[in-house]
Order: C-alpha cells, then structure tokens, then sequence
C-alpha cells in the first residue's frame, strides 16, 4: 500500500479521526494506541502476516535485552558486553540472513526481504546502544517498544528516529491543532508533487536510458543521470515530505532527511543535507566507537610516531572513515555497485578532498588570487559536487557494476551537446509537453529549494532571527487570498499533471528496497 494510493489516503483519514477522537472518550488516554494498531495494520497490508513477525520479534528481542541490561549494575562491564553483543547478533543477523545472503546466492536462495527492515533494525539497534552508553531512559512498556520501532510511516524509508530525541513523543497526548493539521498536509501536498509529477516522469528517461544495451552513449548518459539524480531526490525526498507532513498532522515532529542536498558545495555536506539521519546514526554507532577501540588507538599512536601528529590523526580517521563508508555502501545493498557508488566513491572524494585543500588554497588563492569566498567560486563548487555525486548514481543505477562501467565509458567516449537539441531528446520516453511539465516542475523545485536554503542559511548566521524559517512559514505570513491561491493552483496542478490514467497504480518508492 503506497503513500501514493487512493487507499493509503483512506486509511489515513480514518486513522487521524481515531487519532482525536479516541483520547476523547478514554479521557486523555489511547493515542498512542491508535498509532501502534494502525502500524500493525499497515505492515499486515502491506506485507501479510508472516512477514509482520519480523518487526515484531526484532522489538521483542530490543525490549527483553534492554530489561536485561537494566537489571544489570554499570561495574558488571563483562556482562553488560554481552547483552550488547546478543542484541547486536540476533537484529545484524536478521539484517544479513535476509537483504545480503541473497546477493551471494541468489541463484539457490530466495527470501523475502521484510518492509523497512533496515530502518527498524536500525533504529532498535540505536535506542539499545544509547541505553548501553547511558544516555536514553529504557522503555518498559513491550507495546511501546514495537510502536517506536514500527511507527507505519516509517516503514517506507525512515527517516531514523532516535528515542532519545524524537521517540518519546510517540507516546505522549497530543491536542487537535489547526496549524499541525494545515501545516502538514501542506507538506505532504508537495511530496505528491515531487513524487507524481517530477519522479515518475523522470523515471522514464531513466529506464529508457539505462536499459541494457540500449545503445544510448554520450550526452545522453549524462542527461540520463541528471535526470535519475532528480528522480530519486524528489521520490525520496518526496516520500519523506508525505512522512514529515503525516506526522505533523498526529502532533509529531519527525527529523528533517533532506536540506537542499544539491546546494552542497562539498561532499562532506551533501552528505549531512542527503539522507542526514542515516548519517547520524552511522557517526554515533559506528565512527566514532570505532575511533575509540584499542585498535584505531594504538594505530593512531603508530600514524603519529611515522607521520606526524596532524597528518598521523588524518591517516586514522581516513581509515575509519573507509569502513564507515563502506558500511553506508553495504546498508544500500549486498552488490558491489552500492559499495561503490554509494561507499568507496564518496569516501575517495573527502579523501582527496582534504589531502588537496591546502594545496588547492595556495594556488587559486595565493598564486591565482582568486576570490575563493565569492558567489562565482560557489557556484562552482555546487556544479563539482553534483558532478561527483552523479558518477556514484551512475553505480546506484546501472543493473551491475559491469553496467555501470560500461555506461561511463559510453559517456565519455563520445560527446556532441548540441544532440540534446536535435529532436531526439523527444525519443527517452516523454513528449515535447511531457518533458516540458517536467522541466517546468524542477524549475519550480529549484526555486522553493533555494528560497529554503537562503531562510536556513539566515536563521543559521543569526541566532535571534525570528523570519519564517521555510517556505511553508513564509507563505503563511501573506495575505489569504495569495495564501489560497498558491495552494490551490498547486493541488490542481497535481491533479492535473501528476502521473495518473488508465492503469495508473501507485510506484513504489525507491528506497523501500532498504
């Protein structure tokens, strides 16, 4: 069932009138309930009943392990270990058995990989680590323990929520608000617009491009990517407004996953505005533990005696890093194309990066005397960024890492831009007014994503900025009619020219698979 479908939509409705209406006659009490019913209805929906066990066990296991821990004292440091390595087995185990054997054997072995499984796995394994490290109150209620950890709009792709930050809210009661309720389905309006209009049209190209031996080289494979870039920034991003803005509506205030990722100027920060909780929660479960073991210790006491404290420091973080990102490669799938063109890839860029800063400082700076702080640098460091991060989409993409290979090489083995005005851009699967909508539609995007960025960027630079914040504030403050007018003109644009018609059914989300 997905967030797309006339049927999701129904359910919704009927879930948040039993939202509010349901503390109503238990005094103040069921909320929470109402939620952990509707997330087990969904999974059942969505999955069937065999597959619903797997959220379940997964929460279970968390909760017995976490009333284990608790009844343990901090000095029993043997013991406590290995609670924390059972956990760490029984959930990474499921994870393993399920999403990567079949990478392996997929010839002999065939499983069905459950809905969010990696994003409920890592969000238990998270709230058991920060109970571990002391730094998140147990919960002892089993029923809120599976809620947290199957919250349904979650299930699709995240964002990861840490029960210490955001979680608790899940229980708590929350009023009927007209401005939650305006304010969220506001932004889950513009994940339909990102998704049906500019997504699914995208897509098109996309497949037409990237289908085995399609003969299509060049500017076209280049183009082809841009547009796959997009298509998933507005699928996943878009999934994660529909979440956002769902939640608002219950009262509850989920974690931003997307900041304008393509306004970064490094890699370093695209990766903090892309898929930020995922990010997050691999920098405090994986990183920095790892920085912290007698291993990495002792090879930063070798780095610094051979190379030097400064650089001695760099080699182990670069070292770190690389099964950092390795594991951020591995969470997308078990195939080497996620490994690098969502790991290593990455991982060599910051390398380089900071290895050449200095030297890059000293040449258009000193040398060069270029003005490195200006908007023009700027912009050429977001148009770089983009570029790097589309030679790892290339990967994300292509069927294998051979057909990513082979995709590059087509690209730069021929290169006429003027082809992409010749007519035939027409043939990758959209129309002259099609391929209009949609460029039209990312012009649109381009524009709220950097009026969003401009409000962030100032309230970030002025601690006691009190303007809107984002675009949904920022239409709030005008006048009615304007108010009216701009989200009318994009409900219908939706209805309109979002991807519907004879045998129209919702698309899956791309990051489902994860």
């Amino acid at each position: 069932m997905e967030l797309t479908s006339f049927y999701f939509l129904c359910f919704y409705a009927a879930v948040l009138i039993l939202y509010y209406i349901v503390p109503v006659i238990f005094k103040g009490r069921g909320q929470w309930v109402v939620l952990l019913a509707a997330s087990v209805s969904y999974y059942y929906m969505a999955e069937g009943g065999k597959l619903l066990l797997y959220p379940f066990f997964a929460s279970f296991v968390t909760w017995t392990l976490v009333m284990v821990l608790t009844k343990l004292d901090k000095k029993q440091i043997a013991a406590r270990r290995s609670v924390l390595i059972l956990e760490l087995f029984i959930l990474l185990g499921i994870l393993v058995g399920l999403k990567y054997i079949r990478f392996v054997y997929a010839d002999t072995i065939s499983l069905a990989v459950p809905l969010g499984l990696s994003f409920y796995t890592f969000m238990l394994l998270g709230y058991f680590i920060d109970v571990y490290n002391g730094i998140c109150e147990p919960q002892t209620n089993l029923l809120k323990t599976c809620l947290y950890g199957m919250y349904f709009p979650l299930m699709t792709s995240g964002p990861i929520v840490k029960l210490r930050e955001g979680g608790k809210q899940f229980f708590e009661r929350h009023e009927l608000e007209y401005n939650n309720i305006t304010f969220g389905m506001q932004r889950m309006l513009w994940g339909f617009f990102k998704e049906l209009v500019i997504s699914q049209r995208l897509g098109k190209v996309v497949d037409t491009v990237y289908a085995q031996d399609s003969g299509y080289a060049g500017i076209y494979v280049w183009f082809a990517t841009a547009c796959f870039a997009f298509q998933l920034y507005t699928n996943f991003s878009g999934c994660m407004d529909i979440v956002i803005g769902l939640s608002e509506t219950f009262g509850l205030v989920m974690p931003e996953n997307f900041r304008t990722p393509f306004l970064a100027k490094n890699i370093s920060e695209y990766w903090r505005r892309w898929h930020a909780t995922l990010g997050i929660w691999m920098k405090d479960n994986l990183f920095y533990p790892l920085l912290r073991t007698k291993f990495f210790m002792n090879q930063a006491k070798k780095f610094k005696k051979k190379f030097g404290k400064k650089l001695g420091k760099q080699l182990n973080t670069w070292l770190a890093m690389l099964i950092l990102w390795t594991a951020v490669g591995l969470w997308h799938g078990g195939d080497l194309k996620y490994v690098i063109g969502s790991g290593i890839l990455h991982w060599s860029y910051i390398v380089i990066g900071e290895a050449t800063l200095p030297f890059f400082t000293w040449l258009f700076g000193e040398k060069l005397h270029i003005n490195m702080e200006g908007k023009a640098a700027d912009a050429f460091r977001v148009v770089r960024t983009f570029f790097l991060v589309n030679l790892g989409f290339v990967f994300f993409r292509a069927s294998s890492t051979g057909h990513a290979i082979k995709l590059l090489v087509a690209g730069v083995s021929t290169f006429n831009i003027t082809e992409l005005f010749n007519g035939h851009i027409f043939d990758l699967g959209l129309d002259f007014v099609e391929m209009t909508v949609a460029f039209v539609s990312i012009a649109v995007l381009i524009v709220v994503s950097v009026l969003q960025y401009k409000m962030e960027q100032k309230a970030e630079a002025d601690k006691d900025y009190v303007g809107p914040r984002n675009v949904r504030q920022l239409i709030a403050s005008k006048h009615l009619i304007l108010r009216w007018v701009i989200w009318f003109a994009l409900i219908m644009y939706v209805i309109l020219l979002g991807e519907y018609g004879p045998g129209y059914s919702a698309a899956e989300f791309i990051y489902e698979g994860f």
